[in-house]
């Protein structure tokens, strides 16, 4: 079997195809995922076109110059057909976009339907989970949470407050303070008061002129000295 006929079926694929397309026109037409399959193997289909298209034009182009001038009327066919293989592939690449933007565009639509249809079918649990709660009773619910914080607030406070006598704690501090002056003055009155101060002038811890010139004195003559023992 040629290249062609692997990649174009006769007219008995053809025939299967339109029964199926009848099969699929009876159940409401193709699904996406059929449809972009198809389109997948049109698109691999015209892709293997392409490179047999461009092996043929390398080998019109081979055969034009292996004749030449030589023989000027097989180089022109040879050039003929190279020109009528490049136009098929400039066609072949116009159908691969059109086929591409349309397999993208099923994509995507497929895309957004799988989505909307899970987020419908996520509304539908949330509204059967919402279905029992009432919204009074779910007021009244947090009604009763926040009165039950607040008793419980109460009974905290109550339990760690103070237990037993309260004094107020400035009289404590004034009482201790007279306490200790009390203290203070029969310690006083217990050792005979404060010593007397001596009246006369104390000698001052100052050196006197007379031992500040005696002390000069002496050390001049051990600078002499030692200068004499130098020379």
């Amino acid at each position: 079997m040629s290249k062609i006929s692997k990649l174009f079926k006769g007219s008995s694929s053809s025939s299967g195809s339109s029964s199926k397309s009848k099969q699929h026109r009876s159940k409401g037409g193709p699904s996406p995922q059929e449809a972009i399959h198809r389109l997948r193997e049109t698109e691999e289909m015209l892709t293997k076109k392409q490179d047999y298209l461009e092996k043929k034009i390398e080998q019109e182009i081979a055969t034009a110059k292996k004749h030449g001038t030589r023989n000027k009327r097989a180089a022109l066919q040879a050039l003929k057909r190279k020109k009528r293989l490049e136009q098929q592939l400039t066609q072949i690449d116009g159908t691969l976009s059109t086929i591409e933007f349309q397999r993208e565009a099923l994509e995507n639509s497929h895309t957004n339907t799988e989505v909307l249809k899970n987020m419908g079918f996520a509304a539908k649990a949330m509204k059967h989970a919402h279905q029992n709660m009432d919204i009074d009773k779910i007021d009244d619910l947090m009604q009763d949470i926040t009165e039950q914080q607040d008793v419980a607030r109460e009974i905290s406070e109550a339990i760690s407050g103070p237990f037993g006598e309260q004094f107020d704690e400035d009289e404590l501090l004034a009482e201790l303070e007279e306490l200790e002056q009390e203290g203070l003055q029969e310690s006083m009155k217990s050792i005979g008061g404060l010593p007397s101060v001596p009246s006369s002038k104390l000698p001052s811890s100052q050196p006197t002129h007379r031992a500040t010139t005696k002390k000069r004195a002496e050390d001049d003559d051990d600078m002499r000295m030692l200068a004499s023992w130098a020379t």
